[in-house]
């Protein structure tokens, strides 16, 4: 091979090379590593689907829902009992708050809020919106289910 054939090969390496986009991680996968990283107890499970399954002492099932059509993030966790208990409501407020970068107070405020309202006269299917997050409870015959979601700004 000529010293010019070498020469155009190793440019077009070099070009080929500098052309390439970096890896990036996905912004879910970021998100749920951050979540394992500063809730105690939060172990980041499976990825199926755009939805990553969270574990936790707490919960009986949760996960994480990543952005869709017309939704940034969804949070959705059940409870172990039909009434949740306030480690468990503590977990969907902390993920919350640190998933919509919301004070921890406020996100707490809106899932008991929520969670406050289910029975007899409201009915076991609540929708509440509260500090632009919404925040749907519901309860069966053994759990409770609070997912919490914030739309896309149009």
């Amino acid at each position: 091979m000529s010293r010019t054939a070498l020469l155009a090969a190793a440019l077009m390496f070099g070009a080929a090379l500098a052309t390439a986009a970096p890896a990036h991680a996905d912004p879910c996968d970021d998100l749920a590593k951050q979540l394992a990283g500063q809730l105690p107890g939060v172990k980041v499970g499976k990825t199926v689907a755009n939805v990553i399954y969270l574990e936790h002492p707490a919960v009986k099932q949760a996960w994480l829902g990543c952005s869709g059509h017309n939704v940034r993030n969804e949070l959705a966790a059940a409870s172990l009992t039909r009434k949740p208990s306030k480690e468990f409501l503590g977990f969907v407020a902390d993920a919350a708050a640190v998933i919509f970068t919301i004070p921890k107070d406020d996100s707490l405020r809106g899932v008991q809020r929520c969670a406050g309202r289910i029975g007899l006269l409201r009915g076991s299917n609540i929708d509440t919106r509260y500090r632009k997050l919404d925040i749907r409870c519901t309860r069966t015959s053994d759990t409770t289910r609070i997912s919490v979601s914030r739309e896309k700004d149009q």
